[in-house]
């Protein structure tokens, strides 16, 4: 059996797979509640009690060029797969980046697992964009079967507005340089809402008080999407995404009643001159909670680490 996961910020997921492909002994955990990933997966394999040989890791932050350490972007963790390998006999593991994950688990999708904001026309051969926001904001490209990941919600931050030109001040106050990801994320969310409502919420209360139609939250909510359309547009646009855009992620997955209804369509189409050329790239979300999951099974099934 291989080990296969899912690392991020808030969650992680880990499963076994054999070499047919086939996973089972999935688990999730709140990541927040172990120190380290050396912790975390201590008490999975005392759960299973299986021989590992081998896995493949997604985790939510930068991976070195061997593919052999990270260090998670929105928690203290250090990943190291020779010490991970010494300590508990795994055989040998490599880890990618999550939205790289994400991006090779996309080809296996089935079509009751997306739903199209935009149907836009479809180029099969043409550079497919991966992106979306959870604890962070994801992003991987696949260009030519090749998947090439990404920190594209590290760039910074553009405000289209005078409300976001609000928020941008209030968070270069605060953090210095202001990314995309101070926005468009769930600690984004509630971000937005400090700065916009003067009151700190987590991001699920922000989305029920929405959903109770309490203005204040209504608010935060339309100018989260509208951000976040505007980004993905931009994305779509920067590596011409004929391909079209996926959307993932834990946030994007609870926003899905109001992604659509929202204003997140009209911002990805609000490009000037080129407005045409976005409304004809699909956008779609992924539904399936685990496919950064079955992607670091597919990268293990697809030989790319031999």
């Amino acid at each position: 059996m291989k080990l296969i996961g899912d690392i991020g910020g808030t969650k992680t997921l880990l499963a076994l797979v054999d070499d047919a492909g086939r996973s089972n002994a999935r688990c999730r955990f709140a990541s927040a509640e172990f120190a380290t990933f050396d912790d975390l997966l201590a008490a999975y394999l005392r759960e299973v009690n299986t021989p590992i040989d081998g896995g493949c890791l997604a985790v939510a932050g930068p991976v070195a060029n061997d593919g052999r350490s990270a260090k998670v972007t929105n928690l203290p963790w250090q990943i190291d797969c020779a010490l991970l390998e010494a300590r508990f006999g795994l055989g040998r593991v490599r880890l990618i980046n999550d939205f790289a994950a994400v991006a090779h688990g996309i080809a296996a999708l089935k079509s009751e697992q997306m739903i199209f904001l935009q149907a836009g026309e479809p180029c099969q051969e043409g550079v497919k964009l991966v992106l979306g926001a959870g604890t962070g904001l994801g992003m991987a490209i696949i260009a030519g079967g090749r998947i090439l990941p990404s920190e594209g919600g590290h760039i910074g931050f553009a405000p289209l507005d005078e409300t976001q030109w609000q928020t941008w001040r209030a968070l270069q106050a605060r953090y210095g340089r202001v990314t995309a990801e101070r926005v468009i994320s769930g600690p984004g969310m509630e971000n937005l809402h400090r700065i916009l409502a003067g009151e700190e919420l987590d991001a699920a209360a922000i989305l029920a008080r929405a959903r109770q139609n309490e203005p204040a939250a209504l608010r935060t909510l339309e100018v989260f999407c509208t951000a976040y359309g505007a980004f993905a547009g931009d994305m779509a646009l920067a590596v011409l995404a004929h391909g079209g855009v996926f959307l993932a992620g834990g946030v994007t997955q609870h926003l899905l009643p109001e992604l659509g209804s929202s204003g997140f369509v009209a911002a990805f189409n609000d490009k000037a001159e080129h407005a045409e050329l976005v409304r004809r790239i699909p956008v779609a979300v992924v539904t399936d909670p685990d496919i950064g999951l079955q992607g670091a099974a597919a990268a293990l099934q697809s030989g790319a680490f031999r």
